[in-house]
Order: C-alpha cells, then sequence, then structure tokens
C-alpha cells in the first residue's frame, strides 16, 4: 500500500480527490494521511467523502476512515464496472464541478457511456464553476478524445447548495491524445455569461456584465455576454463566466460566485480583472485548467505543451501526484508546462501503462 502525504504542495482536497482517481486506474491501494491538512477545516468535508464513495462504487473498491474531519483514510480499489447511471449527492454545498473532475478519468475508461447526476453547489469560491468546466475544460478534452457534456438541470449556490448537474460521458476507444497549445495566438473574442437566481428585480445579471464590461473595454477588449435570469434555484445567488478566444490556442476562463455582501459591480471587476492577468502573463491555459488538464495529459500518449500564467501550489500538487501514482514525468521551466503522457489503457479489467 502506497502512502500519500496530504499536506504536500497546496495540502487540499485535489490530493484527496487525484489520489483516489489514480489508485483506482492502476489498482494501487493508498493510505492517505494528513488529508487537506493545511486548510481552515482539516480533514474529509462532504464532497471529498463524496468522491471517494463515487470512485469506489465505480471500480468496486473498499474504502475506510471516511468521515467529517477525519485526516486518514485507505483506498482498496476493484475492478472498473459498467454501471450506466448513477446519482450522488453531496449532502452540502460542497463543489458537484469538483466531484465531477475526480470521476471523469475513470469515467473515461468504463465500458459504455455513463450520465452521473451530482446535487451540491455549481457555483462558488475556491472552485471553477459549471460554466468553466462546461466552456473549457471539457473542449480541451475532446481535443484530447474524450466526449462529455455537462448540463445544469438546476443552479445550486452557497451556503445551501440544492444544485444539479447532469455529466454525460462517452468512454474512450483509444488513449487519450496529447494536446500542444504553448504559442499563444491573438484574442478573437471575449464573451462571458451572467446568471443570478430569483434575482431580476434588482437586475444583478445586468449589473455584473456591465461592470465587467466596462473593466474589459478600459483595457481595449470589448465582450459579448449573456444575461440569464433564473428562477429554478432554491435559493437567491449570483456568478459571472467569462472567457477569452485566442487563435489555435484554445481558451482562457475566469469566475466569479456571488455572496453575502459581495456586490454585482465587484463581481464584474473581479471577474474581468482575473481574465486580464491571465492573457497578460501570455498563457495559454487559464489558472484553473493549468492544474485540471495534468492528470488528463498524464493519461496521454505522448507530449503535452502549454503557457501558465504562474505556477501556483494546485499546479505543483498534480505534477507530483501524476508522477507518484502514474510515473508520469512533469516539467515546469517558468510558465512552460510539459507533461509526458504514459498511454493508459485498460487491460483485463485495470489500466495499465503502455
Amino acid at each position: 500500500m502506497l502512502t500519500i502525504d496530504g499536506s504536500r504542495f497546496s495540502g487540499s482536497g485535489t490530493i484527496v480527490r487525484q489520489a483516489v482517481a489514480f489508485a483506482a486506474l492502476t489498482g494501487q491501494s493508498i493510505h492517505v494521511v494528513k488529508a487537506r491538512a493545511k486548510r481552515d477545516k482539516p480533514g474529509l468535508r462532504p464532497q471529498h467523502i463524496r468522491v471517494i464513495e463515487a470512485i469506489a462504487e465505480l471500480v468496486q473498491g473498499r474504502a475506510e476512515g471516511l468521515a467529517p474531519g477525519s485526516q486518514e483514510f485507505t483506498f482498496r480499489p476493484g475492478s472498473l464496472k459498467s454501471g450506466r447511471h448513477y446519482c450522488w449527492d453531496i449532502g452540502s454545498a460542497g463543489s458537484t464541478t469538483m466531484l465531477g473532475l475526480g470521476l471523469m478519468p475513470v469515467l473515461a475508461f468504463a465500458a459504455s457511456r455513463v450520465t452521473v447526476e451530482l446535487r451540491g453547489s455549481l457555483f462558488q469560491d475556491f472552485a471553477p464553476s459549471v460554466f468553466h468546466l462546461q466552456h473549457v475544460l471539457l473542449p480541451m478534452l475532446q481535443g484530447m478524445g474524450l466526449h462529455a457534456e455537462v448540463e445544469i438541470e438546476r443552479p445550486g449556490y452557497v451556503p445551501r447548495g440544492d444544485g444539479i448537474l447532469r455529466l454525460a460521458v462517452t468512454p474512450l476507444t483509444e488513449p487519450f491524445r496529447a494536446i500542444t497549445a504553448d504559442r499563444p495566438g491573438p484574442v478573437t473574442r471575449i464573451w462571458g455569461i451572467a446568471l443570478s437566481s430569483h434575482l431580476e428585480q434588482r437586475q444583478v445579471s445586468r449589473r455584473m456584465a456591465d461592470a465587467a464590461r466596462d473593466a474589459l473595454a478600459k483595457a481595449g477588449y470589448r465582450a459579448d455576454i449573456e444575461l440569464r435570469n433564473d428562477t429554478e434555484s432554491l435559493q437567491r445567488g449570483a456568478a459571472l463566466a467569462l472567457f477569452a478566444d485566442r487563435e489555435g490556442a484554445g481558451r482562457l476562463g475566469a469566475d466569479r460566485a456571488g455572496a453575502p455582501r459581495r456586490s454585482a459591480e465587484s463581481i464584474g471587476k473581479q471577474a474581468a480583472r482575473q481574465l486580464l492577468e491571465d492573457l497578460r502573463s501570455g498563457a495559454t491555459l487559464d489558472r484553473f485548467a493549468a492544474d485540471q488538464i495534468i492528470p488528463f495529459a498524464a493519461l496521454a500518449e505522448g507530449e503535452s505543451r502549454f503557457i501558465i500564467p504562474t505556477v501556483t501550489d494546485h499546479v505543483l500538487t498534480s505534477a507530483w501526484l501524476t508522477q507518484e501514482l502514474l510515473h508520469a514525468h512533469v516539467t515546469i521551466d517558468d510558465q512552460r508546462l510539459v507533461i509526458h503522457g504514459v498511454g493508459f489503457w485498460p487491460d483485463r479489467g485495470r489500466t495499465t501503462t503502455k
């Protein structure tokens, strides 16, 4: 059994999610200690417990030590089974997008198309929004050979959650393909989505969009931002997502969720500032996608290359785990990120390196 130190680098839930997903694919049992040791509330939270339980269900595995606040657990994988539909409720305002990201490396190697219903929060701080998953990461994964779709059934926000996200994944027919995006092209379009629930009278969607447009205009960019006024959510909430399409180098995204005493105008300005910072860095990946793409590129066949805005603890975490559990080689030179994938493919019910 391999011991994973959950306090390394970011000391975050990223280690929990990725370690369990890689263990499920490789058949390697793991013992995680000091889980989320660097967080304000150390140990497992409901969303981390749910991702471990969900992956265990997918691969008929066993997990021990799963309790709120636990900083130590074990995971013993079995073999990937071929269920077609699952439903997992985090039971809190935990991030459904992070739960989905934890599941996707495993679902990519399922025997047939799988649909998943995830319940929790779709928009919150410290996690990419469902819009980012939908419009940034999934198009990149499609370029690597994986077809997945995300649908918002019902928006959900902090503090209640109660959102519903539907994820459908068509498994690979060959290993992930490597992807190269290391030459930032000119910006061809900036666009976005301004969503608010039960806040139309206060014009929250319009105010977020106007503030973002003004901030982007000062930098010389014109932005097309779609306004959405929702009435399906079980609570009030808001979120803004902005995107920049670069010629020949994919799409960068930035987002900001609503919160008590956080004005619509501050949401718009912050999201625009974040997008502009990543654009000015010359990056071909935004700050969220920079670490999210690493596990998939490590599973791919060949060498993937990117320019990232900055080297974060999350990037270092993902690089370390892929080397520890997949034996992929990751190099980071200033802003240049290179991942030498190992070409994973199922073999007798488990995934092994080619």
